[in-house]
């Protein structure tokens, strides 16, 4: 398993808009530790995550009933009258709401980890507003990727990885020679090593693309949504790499790294 923990490459400018999505992130998650009982914890998830079945027009009773059947059998005894008589956001909404949430601490710190890792660099080579932008593009095109595959789920998404993944793709254009400082772990043994970037992140992404083939024989348990990290990683891959392209083309272009 490889853990990135830091690169090779000098920050340009403060990167506040990296920034402002780690606290917004957080300040979301704190939240949602504040919800203590399971059901309201779902109930939260089932408003802000992303459902499948609820974007493509399904009738919200069936996924709130799906959802209750669901929890009433996993936890026998529980109280989870509340699914059924929750509201729903309107699924063009949780595409954007759904990855400020996280199911867990190793959720919410791995992703933060990534962006916190490789978005600053990204945010200096695009500026505050485009890297903006590029962020929300990947989260828009992780969670269409995601909906097209798994189009009759009626479980929620959530989870910043769609976007990160974005992040890292257009990392892998940008900066593709940048050492990244990585963890290994092998077993009970870790060491760390220095790889170029597109030797991390093109492994990463073979992985998610290995996984999201496999999770094909079992849609609709749950579990890691592999199809949004490629969707935003094949986004922002391409963005970059048209962004690289253009700038090729233009005058007095700057050199990459």
């Amino acid at each position: 398993m490889l853990f990135p923990y830091r690169n090779d490459n000098p920050r340009v400018l403060i990167p506040y808009v990296t920034y402002a999505i780690i606290a917004l992130n957080l300040i979301v998650f704190l939240y949602q530790l504040t919800l203590t009982d399971y059901v309201t914890r779902h109930l939260f998830s089932l408003r802000f995550g992303l459902i499948p079945a609820n974007f493509w027009g399904a009738d919200a009773a069936a996924v709130l009933r799906y959802n209750h059947d669901l929890l009433a059998e996993s936890f026998s005894g529980l109280s989870v009258q509340r699914l059924l008589e929750a509201r729903l956001l309107p699924g063009y909404i949780t595409i954007f709401t759904a990855p400020f949430l996280h199911g867990g601490w190793m959720h919410f710190l791995g992703n933060m980890l990534f962006l916190y890792v490789f978005a600053d660099n990204l945010e200096g080579a695009l500026g505050h507003v485009r890297f903006t932008v590029f962020y929300m593009l990947a989260a828009l095109a992780a969670g269409l990727l995601q909906l097209s595959v798994e189009s009759a789920s009626l479980l929620p998404v959530i989870g910043a990885s769609g976007a990160i993944s974005g992040v890292l793709g257009g990392y892998m254009v940008r900066y593709p020679r940048v050492k990244v400082h990585v963890l290994i772990f092998i077993f009970v043994f870790f060491t760390t090593v220095r790889l170029p970037a597109f030797v991390v992140l093109g492994w990463w992404f073979i992985i998610q693309i290995f996984s999201g083939l496999v999770s094909l024989g079992s849609p609709g348990a749950g579990g890691t949504a592999w199809f949004e990290h490629i969707g935003g990683f094949v986004a922002g891959f391409s963005y970059m790499a048209i962004d690289k392209y253009s700038r090729k083309l233009a005058p007095g272009h700057d050199r990459e790294r």
